[in-house]
């Protein structure tokens, strides 16, 4: 009986150390905040590189889809107007609406009575001014969607000097944290410029793609116009 109670007494001693002594697992969580954080000051460039990238993204789509909106009539009630003989009526109608394309029929209404070369001379000038105006800022774009993985690279290249540059320091002592930290701040400062400048990239193209269908539809309206002033008048 007595020596029943010594096992048992020893057995409940055992099993509390153990319990003492068996470390407590942490819970680690990924945070993208904590994440952005770790790839240092090159982040915040990155993040105002995003910003510029968004606000010219933005506002280049917002004027293109204004210029695209006329009345699907246009043409035809600029035809009727001029064969009439009511060019300060076919201007008034172009001055309704705030598209490239009403501005380069509005410039050609208003040099009715000059050659006809000069008067398509006048319309191509103002039609590049305007794609000039569409176009402005999208170098600025381009920059952005090749200099934001440029960027990340050289976080990343940072990153793995200050990790060698902590190891050479750490002599014997070397830890694997020393270099895991240099090479977590390299992969953050790698994913934050790959992610910008691929979204500048993509909204690059699709801007790129839609001042193209603009410029078509310019180019379309030009050779309308001159049709119409080519045209035999009616008796």
């Amino acid at each position: 009986m007595i020596l029943t109670l010594l096992l048992n007494s020893l057995n409940t001693t055992a099993t509390g150390a153990v319990a003492e002594v068996e470390p407590v697992q942490e819970e680690m969580t990924f945070s993208l905040i904590d994440m952005a954080v770790k790839g240092g000051w090159l982040m915040l460039v990155l993040l105002a590189l995003s910003i510029v990238a968004i606000y010219i993204f933005g506002q280049k789509w917002w004027m293109i889809r204004k210029a695209g909106k006329i009345d699907k009539n246009f043409m035809k009630d600029i035809h009727d107007l001029i064969h009439e003989g009511k060019t300060k009526a076919a201007v008034s109608l172009c001055e309704q609406f705030d598209s490239p394309i009403a501005r380069l029929v509005q410039k050609g209404i208003e040099r009715i009575g000059r050659p006809l070369q000069d008067i398509q001379t006048t319309v191509e000038n103002t039609g590049n001014v305007e794609v000039a105006r569409l176009e402005k800022g999208l170098p600025l774009l381009a920059t952005v969607a090749g200099g934001a993985p440029m960027i990340g690279f050289l976080g990343t290249v940072m990153g793995m000097i200050q990790a060698f540059f902590n190891m050479s320091q750490a002599g014997n002592n070397i830890d694997i944290t020393l270099l895991s930290g240099g090479i977590y701040t390299a992969m953050v400062t790698t994913v934050g410029g790959l992610i910008v400048g691929i979204l500048a990239y993509f909204g690059y193209n699709y801007l790129t793609s839609s001042i193209s269908d603009l410029v078509f539809k310019m180019e379309s309206t030009t050779i309308d116009f001159m049709d119409i002033l080519n045209e035999p008048a009616e008796k």
